[in-house]
């Protein structure tokens, strides 16, 4: 019987092609070569420039942005390896747009995070890679195998090398009290846990923290930071009940709308992120920290590719 030989061709979507060069670098491989542009009605054209026959093809994009444009381009990257004859096809998802839309929270609404995850599966997409869904129970829209990441290793490792003193993790509401406890376990640090209320879309009110911070360095862990309402108004709530300083933490920074005035004008010490979604061009501020997913990412698709186990990577005492 001929041996099947296996390749590893990784593209980029055009949402966040500096990450996908890091990532590839680190594989010790190039990007692979793809035609993406868009007519000027706004359809998205798609087209392989060498052969994906065969090949276990790794798309990397973040549906962040352009949210729309960003996902049909993913789409049609996995469509067009599909049917051009690819082994087996990976989205490597940075961050996962409509993620928030993941239950009926009103009557006569989406839940769009299982569309989308219906529209990858329809598209040929046999695996997903993602870091840090708004919620974990996302895998389970899926019938093909997710691989979800954490990024909890690399805020720890970050704030490890800081020495901060007297640190408490804090939870800005209790849906993400539990990967809050996991940084804090990592730090050995306290934890705390806001209540949070949306009255309306990107409005928080936080009512009341669980857990002291009077004279702690506090550390708000959260997955997205869109237009950063919600951290501006716990850090606001922090600093009442007594916090010396306030630092941020989340996986994706949007930075959306007012969200960059925001973090400029508020109490905030940093606010670091990944680079999950790309950074808005001349909207920089000193404030916000940049750390980088690429290794992790990296780590995945090479033990995927060479069919080894991801599950060290599912876990945050997972060392870079």
């Amino acid at each position: 019987m001929t041996d099947v030989t296996k390749y590893l061709k990784v593209y980029t979507g055009r949402c966040n092609p500096d990450l996908a060069k890091d990532i590839a670098k680190i594989l010790g491989t190039e990007l692979g070569k793809i035609k993406l542009t868009t007519f000027q009605n706004g359809e998205i054209y798609a087209r392989y420039l060498e052969s994906v026959r065969g090949c276990d093809v790794f798309l990397i994009q973040s549906v962040s942005r352009d949210v729309n444009d960003s996902l049909m381009e993913l789409l049609l990257m996995a469509d067009a390896a599909k049917r051009a004859s690819a082994r087996t096809v990976t989205a490597v998802i940075t961050h996962y747009g409509y993620s928030r839309q993941d239950k009926k929270s009103a009557s006569r609404e989406p839940i769009s995070a299982k569309l989308v995850a219906n529209l990858l599966t329809v598209a040929g997409v046999d695996r997903t890679i993602a870091i840090d869904l708004h919620q974990g129970q996302i895998q389970g829209f899926f019938d093909t195998p997710v691989n979800h990441l954490t990024a909890l290793p690399i805020f720890s490792e970050y704030f490890a090398k800081k020495n901060l003193e007297n640190i408490c993790v804090v939870s800005p509401d209790v849906g993400r009290a539990k990967a809050a406890k996991k940084l804090a376990d990592l730090l050995e640090a306290d934890l705390a846990v806001m209540h949070k209320s949306r009255p309306s879309h990107n409005v928080a009110e936080i009512s009341s923290v669980i857990g002291d911070v009077k004279g702690k360095t506090c550390i708000l862990n959260d997955d997205i930071i869109d237009t950063a309402g919600s951290v501006v108004s716990a850090t606001k709530k922090l600093k009442e009940e007594g916090a010396t300083a306030v630092y941020i933490c989340a996986t994706h920074g949007l930075f959306s709308g007012p969200a960059y005035d925001r973090i400029a004008e508020a109490d905030i010490e940093e606010v670091v992120v990944c680079d999950t979604v790309p950074l808005e061009e001349g909207k920089e501020i000193d404030k916000i920290k940049i750390v980088s997913v690429a290794p992790i990412l990296a780590k995945a698709i090479s033990n995927v590719y060479q069919e080894a186990s991801v599950s060290e990577l599912f876990d945050p005492e997972f060392q870079l």
